[in-house]
């Protein structure tokens, strides 16, 4: 298992070439040690993304990690805001070459290839956001996004996670992902993976949503039933 995560982590450290090009999400299957099929995905928008892996026939939450992204040539540096394995790693840069083409991303010498979920569409919520604020009671509540502790909710086209953590502390304290849609003003999340709790895999969500003024706001009910109405805004 720690071998197949260790060169998962290289892949995710590791991409380049063009920034469109890699924009999206991307999958790829292992076998465990115990013979479960073990699914990773890993979403990029720009600036930010995420891997996660975890059982694809129970939904058992494996792994995480993720953080920044910039090129230079076809080299990635990605700087680690949240590590569920080593949170050591967490503010450190790593560089690395790797090999894309329209449909596969792989790193050279490495028997691990991603394939291409989809290129950041067709949902309307594409990029990384972070929670800025709530409303409760008619009342708005923000929360200023540049300190440490951050919600992110990070989403291709297809694909949704979201993660809270804090960069100074280096606490990792949950995540949650798995597939979504917009449609009609409907943001419908399919949930593949729940670090807290496994009884959720399977369970569909529906909220209702608006983007205003760089913001997305989302109400509806949570997966334990309560009231939510929360302001995300688009992470720059």
């Amino acid at each position: 298992m720690k071998k197949i995560i260790g060169s998962i982590l290289c892949i995710l450290m590791t991409f380049g070439i063009e920034a469109q090009g890699i924009i999206g999400a991307w999958e790829s299957y292992t076998t465990s040690e115990n013979g479960d099929q073990l699914k990773s995905v890993v979403i990029f928008t720009e600036g930010y993304q995420v891997l996660t892996i975890y059982n694809a026939t129970t939904g058992e939450f494996i792994h995480s990690n993720g953080g920044t992204w910039k090129l230079d040539g076809d080299m990635m540096t990605e700087k680690t805001e949240f590590n569920t394995d080593n949170s050591e790693v967490v503010g450190t840069e790593v560089s690395f070459k790797i090999s894309v083409t329209d449909n596969t991303l792989e790193i050279p010498d490495s028997e691990l290839k991603y394939n291409k979920i989809d290129n950041g569409t067709p949902g309307k919520l594409q990029g990384a956001w972070l929670m800025s604020g709530r409303v409760r009671d008619g009342k708005t509540e923000t929360r200023d996004t540049s300190k440490p502790r951050k919600t992110m909710k990070i989403l291709s086209g297809t694909r949704f996670q979201w993660i809270a953590y804090n960069t100074e502390t280096k606490q990792f304290m949950g995540t949650g992902g798995g597939t979504y849609t917009t449609i009609d003003g409907v943001y419908t999340e399919n949930i593949e993976f729940f670090s807290k709790d496994d009884s959720k895999v399977g369970i569909s969500l529906e909220f209702n949503f608006k983007l205003r003024d760089g913001q997305w706001i989302h109400t509806g009910f949570s997966s334990k039933g309560d009231p939510i109405h929360e302001i995300w805004s688009l992470r720059a």
